[in-house]
């Protein structure tokens, strides 16, 4: 009987040796790591962190025009330059001449001229006449807008267009704007009376 009763309590005593270190171990244990890498804390698979999902930006292809206008010429209709006797001389300004150049040309230049007829009284016989020649046209200072270089010229007016303008190194739309004087010298010959003539500006 006592060979049985010890060798039961030594059983017992085994089996609480076995058991008591595998709680202890399974107490004190870290986090398991499974097959597929994650980490579980107290048995639960523990949650996988989510990827964003990678996609392109949308583009969009945008046009538009820019659009192109004319080359164009303003002046007076009509300028009364004063009076001034035989022998003298009649000076007075003209009124605003302007070029405008709405064509938005990458590289713009232009050229501004001007021409005239004779001026007359009367019929236009004899000493009624004072020739375009006797007149002068200066062009004076000059305003510009946008890219342009604007040169003056002055020239004895002729009835043949002349150059007194010149319009380069230009970029896109521009303008420019003057204010020329008209200088007439007049003849010995010429009798009084109200003397017209037209002056005719034009660009290119």
């Amino acid at each position: 009987m006592r060979k049985s009763f010890g060798f039961a309590l030594s059983a017992a005593a085994v089996m609480g040796a076995a058991v008591i270190p595998a709680a202890a171990s399974a107490a004190t244990a870290g986090p398991a790591v499974h097959r597929n890498g994650d980490t579980t804390q107290g048995g639960a698979p523990a949650a996988k962190p989510l990827t964003p999902t990678s996609a392109s930006d949308p583009a969009t292809t945008v046009t538009f025009a820019v659009t192109s206008g004319a080359l164009t010429m303003t002046a007076p209709t009509s300028a009364a330059l004063g009076s001034g006797a035989p022998g003298g001389s009649i000076s007075s300004q003209l009124g605003t001449v302007t070029v405008t150049d709405n064509r938005a040309l990458l590289s713009a230049s232009w050229t501004a001229t001007v021409s005239s007829t004779t001026f007359i009284t009367g019929t236009g016989a004899g000493g009624e006449t004072i020739p375009t020649t006797d007149a002068f046209y200066d062009p004076g200072a000059i305003t510009t807008t946008g890219t342009i270089t604007a040169t003056p010229t002055g020239v004895v007016l002729s009835s043949t267009p002349q150059a007194v303008v010149a319009g380069t190194a230009g970029a896109g739309n521009n303008s420019a704007s003057w204010n020329p004087r008209i200088v007439v010298t007049v003849p010995n010959s010429a009798v009084s009376g109200a003397y017209t003539g037209t002056i005719t500006h034009s660009v290119s």
